[in-house]
């Protein structure tokens, strides 16, 4: 029998109401989903579509300067991401008659402006949400260390954690060449140690990332295994990977070496191998078994649509850099707390030439006029800047003096 009481009406009620409740949030859910496509679709349409060559003039004018082969490929692949995807989602075009999403790979030596590359091209130009990530804080799924799968979350709070934002987006995986196997054979206490969780295991985490695919992306960067997630496809999210890769050029000239024993053999020639600015050949970069001798799965590396070679920075564009850029830096400082800062021009290829030798690239230009300027800046910042009667306050003056750098204040 079944009991009609004054409980079960109550409790006929109660469900009632929780429906209601339910239903009620359901419908407060669905609105804002709404208004999320629009802003998506509003946001697509507004992206700018510059011609690849206007991009090329455009990385200038935010100071990129030199690897001018490199950028006309990273130009070319940024317009054709941008066309993709307005041609899906705002011409409505099958994703399955367009070519597929490009990955990239940028090798070369550091300070040669590869990750500038990236930020100054797709977050400041194109202002697509760009999730710059150093890819050597990730380990294996299950191990100490980042999951790779928060290299997504990241690219989420770009996007300002909307994920239709997020799933046409740029990853920047930075210091790639830092995940290079390290192919360890050594052995403890009779137990061969092999695992390399933050080597070839994230190599094997990113092969289904960088293709086509669905991953469950953590809302929140985290190790909890129940927190808030999200399912984003990768299919139109592109991939650029940066990496100094030093040593490669050893590795390919190595192997492409036709060395032999015995008598009438030909030394190696090329160029000193423990030399850090040296940059790649497109033979080089185009070999995948350079790669896998390198410390890469082979799989991983045919992921990438193109693999672009850096050049060390010449004398010129170094210069360039460091009149157009660091020294202009420099100037604004020393204006803000009442000094004039004057550099003769000797100076800047005096500090060039410091950066070839240090072969550090554009990243020694700062570091060496910064050296130089220490000591004047100790004593005065801070202090109030004499005038000298006419509003002006003094002037701190470098030269080259006997081949030394020379720093007066007067």
């Amino acid at each position: 029998m079944v009991a009609t009481g004054p409980r079960s009406t109550n409790a006929s009620r109660a469900r009632t109401g929780s429906a209601t409740i339910v239903a009620v949030s359901a419908e407060a859910h669905r609105k804002p989903r709404k208004q999320g496509l629009e802003h998506f679709i509003k946001f697509v349409r507004d992206l700018p579509e510059p011609t690849p060559r206007a991009l090329f003039r455009q990385l200038e004018e935010h100071g990129y300067r030199g690897q001018d082969a490199a950028r006309r490929a990273v130009c070319l692949m940024a317009y054709r991401h941008v066309r993709r995807i307005k041609r899906i989602y705002i011409d409505g075009v099958d994703r399955t008659e367009l070519p597929r999403k490009s990955n990239f790979l940028l090798a070369g030596p550091t300070g040669s402006g590869k990750t500038f590359l990236v930020e100054a091209l797709f977050q400041k130009i194109l202002r697509i949400p760009t999730a710059l990530v150093d890819i050597t804080t990730y380990s294996e799924t299950g191990y100490v260390g980042q999951d790779p799968s928060t290299i997504l979350t990241r690219l989420l709070h770009a996007a300002d954690d909307n994920p239709m934002l997020a799933a046409i987006g740029v990853v920047c995986l930075d210091e790639l060449d830092k995940i290079a196997s390290g192919q360890n054979n050594a052995i403890f206490a009779g137990a061969g140690t092999t695992k390399d969780v933050t080597g070839m295991g994230v190599q094997r985490e990113l092969l289904k990332m960088l293709e086509t695919s669905e991953v469950v992306v953590p809302l929140e960067l985290g190790h909890a295994t129940y927190a808030d997630h999200v399912v984003m496809s990768t299919a139109d999210i592109a991939f650029v990977a940066c990496g100094a890769f030093s040593g490669f050029h050893q590795i390919a000239r190595r192997r492409s070496a036709r060395e032999a024993l015995g008598f009438g053999r030909e030394p190696l020639s090329g160029a000193d191998p423990d030399a850090i600015a040296v940059g790649f050949t497109a033979e080089q970069v185009e070999n995948v078994a350079n790669f896998q001798a390198y410390g890469f799965l082979p799989e991983l590396i045919a992921r990438f649509t193109r693999i672009v070679p850096f050049q060390a920075l010449d004398a010129a564009t170094l210069k360039d850099i460091l009149r157009a850029d660091v020294v202009q830096r420099m100037i604004r400082e020393f204006k803000a707390e009442g000094f004039a800062l004057d550099i003769d021009d000797g100076v800047l290829d005096y500090i060039v030439a410091a950066a070839l030798r240090k072969e550090t690239g554009a990243r020694g230009l700062a570091a060496s006029l910064t050296r130089q300027l220490e000591d004047v800046a100790f004593e005065s910042f801070g202090a109030e800047a004499p005038s000298d009667g006419a509003g002006t306050g003094p002037t701190v003056r470098v030269r080259v003096v006997a081949g030394e750098l020379d720093v007066s204040l007067s």
